[in-house]
């Protein structure tokens, strides 16, 4: 008998007091807590728990992902993932890179050339290198992009699971939950150039590790979000401006609604969460309403997150700015937003003051209390408590309205509430994939 089969037949005999190792705990088919922030109201959030036992699937590669998620049908589905697997694959699993993708004549040289400022001017890129890049890009996104239908689960198995270059798009879709996943380096191939009359300029890029777009009803849970292998800080300057190639690690946008994200990582990006479209995007008013709650924010420049429009509780997250790294904010107040912001612990340089973790533009409220603020040497439980709107207006008054505590509404949904300090201790040890309890 192997080992293991020795020691269970001697704990059955009483000969050993040491019990069998447990098997890891099946979580493909957990479904949200009834209190569990926004994503909890109404019917809730069960993913693909109703799936059958022909729609529950393990896929090794991208190839069998894409068959367990049927084009984004509605069928209930849970869709376990083993090991890492690459999104820049061909149909016989071999590694994609951009080169591969290149099409009609494009190259990097060619384009800078056609459309720099300072001939080709302000006005947005046309002609054939701009659809040539088009049609390159086209080519990448019918292999990243991975659309993810209404009643679905997508659950990482063990500790290890990867999804590289991967951009999931949950899309007009209800009732979805993502789980245990490490998503790292959703990586644009072509970022296109974006002029701009007033400024510089800047490059735009496609993908996010996870973009929900009209999405309703959805759970993120003990992700970790990156752009592991690809930091944009190691990208060269065009155009004066750093060659962007990646989005967001998580942006909520187009009327989504009902969304909760807890105990997730988001780590080494510039611009990490964007909630709300644009300024002029009034059909948001009324949606948008997401639970951030137990997340890490680590080396994020910015979006952390950024809302407009939308009703957005943020409890017990914890923000980490290392010595070195760029920052300009955590929390983004825009347009008719209404954050109601409590018990985060910001652990930041001393470069960093507390009027720089908040940053506005027309907005007009932020509710926030308990929040703790202290340096990134103090690995865990340490900082001081500081008023962040009364540091924020203080800061800027003369230059910008003074926002109010008033945000309209208060939270009811959401789990016991821990102090700064104790979620801040928590989260450390617990935030992201591989680490479910």
């Amino acid at each position: 008998m192997r080992p293991r089969q020795i020691t269970v037949a001697a704990a059955a005999l009483g000969l050993l007091c040491v019990p069998a190792q447990a098997e890891a705990r099946d979580i493909s088919r957990d479904t949200l807590a009834a209190d569990d922030g926004w994503a909890a109201y109404g019917t809730g959030t069960t993913g693909g728990a109703a799936a059958d036992d022909a729609h529950v699937t393990t896929v090794t590669d991208r190839a069998g992902l894409v068959r367990a998620l049927d084009g984004g049908s509605d069928t209930p589905k849970i869709i376990k993932i083993a090991g890492t697997i690459d999104a820049n694959t061909d149909d016989e699993g071999d590694h994609l890179d951009c080169a591969d993708y290149t099409t009609d004549g494009y190259s990097l040289k060619r384009y800078l050339a056609a459309y720099d400022p300072r001939t080709w001017g302000a006005a947005k890129p046309s002609g054939a290198q701009e659809e040539a890049r088009q049609a390159s890009a086209a080519a990448q996104a019918e292999r990243i992009v991975l659309p993810v239908g209404p009643n679905t689960t997508i659950v990482g198995l063990g500790d290890g699971a990867v999804l590289k270059g991967a951009s999931l798009q949950v899309k007009n879709a209800d009732n979805v939950i993502l789980r245990n996943l490490d998503l790292r380096d959703a990586y644009d191939c072509f970022p296109v150039w974006q002029p701009n009359t007033g400024g510089l300029g800047d490059w735009k890029t496609a993908y996010d590790n996870i973009w929900l777009t009209g999405a309703t009803h959805v759970w993120v849970d003990h992700v970790t979000a990156s752009d592991q292998g690809h930091p944009d800080s190691a990208e060269p300057t065009w155009f004066a401006r750093n060659y962007l190639r990646h989005d967001g690690l998580l942006d909520i946008t187009n009327g989504s609604d009902l969304v909760t994200v807890s105990w997730s990582r988001f780590a080494g990006h510039d611009k990490a969460m964007l909630i709300g479209s644009g300024d002029t995007a009034t059909g948001d008013r009324g949606k948008l309403r997401v639970t951030l709650h137990h997340n890490q924010f680590e080396s994020v420049v910015q979006r952390a997150p950024r809302v407009r429009f939308g009703q957005v509780h943020v409890y017990d997250n914890r923000y980490v700015v290392p010595e070195g790294a760029e920052y300009r904010y955590s929390l983004g107040v825009s347009t008719e937003s209404a954050v109601y912001a409590e018990n985060n612990a910001f652990h930041t340089p001393g470069h960093v003051e507390v009027a720089d973790l908040v940053k506005s533009w027309n907005g007009t409220a932020l509710h926030q209390s308990g929040t703790l603020w202290g340096s990134p040497r103090t690995e865990s439980g340490g900082g001081w408590p500081v008023d962040l709107l009364a540091v924020y207006n203080a800061y800027n008054s003369g230059s910008e309205r003074d926002l109010t505590a008033d945000v309209g509404w208060a939270p009811t949904l959401h789990g016991k509430i821990d102090s700064a300090a104790v979620a801040d201790r928590e989260v450390a040890r617990g935030a992201g994939a591989g680490r479910i309890p």
